[in-house]
């Protein structure tokens, strides 16, 4: 099992990497998702999201996307996954993903992706997926998990 922690990284470069260790069969999770940082403007990054929701056919039917960090941190793993293939299927059923650090994981060595970091990133225009999931209108808890 490989713990990936998302404080400060790059998110579409986390799922890329969480993908292929899935795709390779090994379980995997990942911490701190609400940490997790999406480059570009606020204002572009935001009104993609709200275009992303909107976008929709008969409602009762049409797919839906969660305003929680983890799940949706979850979802962008998916979008890096062969989905309609029973090996991305499977695949996805080995990764989870948390808000904050639960007492489960307290103790374990977590892995850092220092080539994914937002110190890599040539400006300061970013925002985290909490932030996000806050300005969509998500009612998840932005307090430290103790």
């Amino acid at each position: 099992m490989k713990i990936y922690d998302a404080h400060d990284v790059i998110l579409g470069r986390l799922c890329s990497i969480v993908a292929k260790d899935t795709l390779l069969g090994e379980e995997v999770v990942v911490l701190n998702c609400e940490k997790a940082v999406i480059s570009g403007k606020k204002a572009n990054t935001l009104a993609r999201e709200h275009i992303k929701r909107k976008r929709k056919g008969y409602p009762l039917k049409s797919q839906t996307h969660s305003r929680l960090p983890d799940r949706f941190v979850r979802r962008c793993v998916r979008g890096m996954l062969p989905w309609k293939t029973a090996r991305g299927r499977e695949a996805y059923k080995l990764v989870m993903c948390y808000r904050g650090i639960p007492a489960s994981f307290q103790g374990k060595e977590l892995i850092s992706l220092p080539q994914a970091t937002v110190a890599k990133l040539p400006t300061l225009k970013y925002m985290t997926v909490g932030e996000i999931c806050t300005q969509i209108g998500g009612k998840h808890d932005t307090r430290e998990k103790m």
